[in-house]
């Protein structure tokens, strides 16, 4: 049994009210994949390197979000948010008649699998969320100000679309475009791996035949972002119950802090298929640490969507972790962020 390859794959089209979302099926295709979904402003080609290293008995199915990748945007007049991504997750699942959903996600990808598996935990049979577990918390003068900015930054990227349907939008070159994407990331996506994002979300000028333009919607830079408070996240957290559901912590990111260790401990305490890990890197982890992310995801698919008696082989060589291992991975976690509260 290997593992899957990039180049094995099925376009799909989705349609939707608004258009349609589009995605690739990678591997096998006669049984229900895992659902992929990407961060924001990013695209399914974030999971590039992470698909050659997965087990070829199941398929994953890797979409674009609405305004990102080759998917439709809405219509002008409209405001991307989280709450509405996460209804793209049922209406994957009714379009291929799935009753069960099997997650994974990473950054916004992530949040909008908490928010669904937390609301509809009985469709739901295992989560992987890459470098984010829930929204963040801002206070409240804090949240009052990114909304405002927020609506702001919108109308003037609605009146920009408008004058961009007389012009056409600022091209680059595919140097300057890996910079931009570097840039944009805060470099947690380095040039070298650019190349991953950019080949869904650029078109050529038509002005500068070597020059490219960004074709993903402007205004998803500026979406509704779903504010949590505390109790209320403990409450979301609570309902996904035994739920197997593994999370990878980027060592040099912050969005799994101080203000998610109450949902850790929640899931740590009530879940004995909750699985915590901390990889080195930036919050793209899973582009530049693939290989080291793959030794925890894979195991975690074997385990809980095992391979069905017609495709099962005993010859997969991914290395298994000890559950000690384990143990002192999430307790390692637990310990820092202990520390960390000492010294406030």
């Amino acid at each position: 049994m290997g593992t899957l390859s990039l180049s094995d794959f099925k376009e799909v089209r989705i349609p939707a009210p608004w258009g349609h979302i589009s995605g690739r099926w990678y591997g096998n295709r006669t049984e229900r994949p895992i659902l992929a979904i990407h961060g924001w402003l990013d695209n399914l080609g974030t999971f590039d390197r992470l698909i050659p290293l997965l087990p070829d008995y199941i398929g994953v199915l890797c979409i674009d979000l609405p305004g990102h990748g080759r998917s439709a945007r809405l219509q002008p007049g409209m405001h991307y948010a989280v709450d509405d991504y996460v209804l793209i997750i049922p209406r994957v699942m009714k379009e291929y008649g799935w009753s069960k959903v099997s997650l994974m996600g990473h950054s916004l990808g992530g949040i909008v699998s908490f928010i669904y598996t937390a609301l509809a935990p009985h469709t739901v049979d295992m989560v992987i969320s890459l470098d984010m577990l829930l929204p963040s918390s801002l206070a409240p003068k804090q949240a009052l100000a990114y909304v405002i900015h927020s609506m702001e930054k919108h109308l003037v990227e609605e009146d920009r679309q408008v004058e961009s349907n007389l012009h056409e939008p600022p091209s680059y070159t595919l140097s300057e475009m890996t910079k931009v994407v570097a840039k944009g990331s805060f470099n947690s996506v380095t040039p070298e791996f650019a190349k991953h994002l950019l080949h869904r979300q650029v078109l050529r000028s038509q002005l500068y035949p070597d020059k490219f333009f960004f074709s993903r919607d402007g205004r998803v830079k500026y979406y509704n972002v779903t504010q949590m408070e505390p109790g209320f996240a403990e409450e979301m957290t609570k309902r996904i119950g035994r739920k197997p559901y593994l999370v990878i912590k980027a060592s040099m990111s912050s969005y799994i802090g101080p203000k998610v260790e109450k949902p850790i401990a929640i899931l740590h305490k009530i879940n004995p298929h909750f699985e915590f890990y901390e990889v080195e890197g930036t919050h793209h982890v899973h582009l530049h640490a693939a290989e080291e992310c793959a030794r925890y995801i894979v195991p975690f698919i074997r385990h809980h969507r095992p391979p069905t008696l017609t495709s099962w082989s005993l010859s997969g060589k991914e290395q298994q972790l000890s559950a000690e291992e384990k143990r002192m991975q999430q307790e390692k976690f637990f310990e820092r962020s202990k520390n960390k509260r000492s010294k406030l």
